[in-house]
């Protein structure tokens, strides 16, 4: 009776909160007014290659971002001229809750209503955003395999593990604008089963003859295929698009009737 009490008080919670969080991604997707996207530092490992990085970012480290989504979006027709701006909030020394592995769906959907409340407890931006972002920043020298980033689109808020490395700013500017995308409600464009893109819609240019190896990545995709077997990451958003699909998703182009 406990469970079943427990079960429907959380169900009547998520209701609440997703009737919300919709009409939150209403106005967010009408691109009318320009998104803050705040990006907060986490220490994810306690280390010191971590702090003194955390301690050298600026809101300039995070400026490509907006540049790539102010550039795709009037590449896509958008007439907002300033879609996004990516802020650098303050560091944040808690970790958020832990994502659940192989749980059943209350737990997802309990962790997930943990995490918004998490992010709104850590939320002291002078900007106030539509987007957060916490980057678990992690030594590279410690380990170059991180876990699997996130970002929600139920409460527009992203975890995103990155490098404590300037030589990879690039790199973590393109996960964090993957995660970001996610908040707004794009969908990943490669398969889960071996990170290979997905064909069309993964592919930067799936019209280019011959089809590898492929120059720009689609940012969804997150890897550029050099062959029909092979991918690889791009060094910065420099070399990445935004494709039609995902252009779609995120209510920049009319839905093709």
């Amino acid at each position: 009776m406990f469970k079943k009490i427990r079960v429907t008080l959380l169900l009547f919670i998520l209701v609440i909160v997703a009737g919300s969080a919709y009409v939150t991604k209403l106005k967010s997707t009408s691109w009318k007014n320009t998104l803050n996207v705040v990006i907060y530092p986490i220490n994810a490992d306690g280390s010191e290659v971590a702090r003194a990085h955390i301690a050298g970012l600026t809101h300039e480290t995070f400026w490509p971002i907006t540049t790539f989504i102010t550039g795709e979006a009037k590449r896509h027709g958008l007439a907002i001229t300033d879609p996004i701006a990516v802020w650098r909030g303050p560091e944040v020394k808690t970790m958020p809750p832990p994502p659940p592995i192989g749980a059943s769906v209350p737990s997802i959907m309990w962790w997930s209503l943990k995490l918004r409340y998490w992010a709104g407890q850590n939320d002291a931006s002078e900007h106030i955003p539509n987007i957060r972002l916490f980057a678990l920043y992690h030594d590279p020298k410690r380990s170059r395999v991180l876990q699997h980033s996130l970002g929600l689109e139920k409460g527009m808020v992203g975890v995103v593990n990155v490098f404590a490395s300037t030589r990879d700013a690039g790199g973590n500017n393109v996960v964090l604008a993957h995660e970001m995308l996610h908040t707004l409600g794009a969908s990943d464009k490669y398969d889960f089963a071996n990170n290979l893109p997905i064909y069309p819609q993964g592919y930067a240019e799936p019209a280019r003859e011959p089809r590898y190896p492929q120059e720009l990545a689609e940012v969804m995709a997150g890897r550029m295929a050099v062959s029909a077997t092979k991918a690889v990451m791009p060094e910065d958003l420099a070399a990445c698009v935004i494709g039609e699909q995902t252009a779609r998703e995120l209510n920049w182009l009319k839905v093709a009737p």
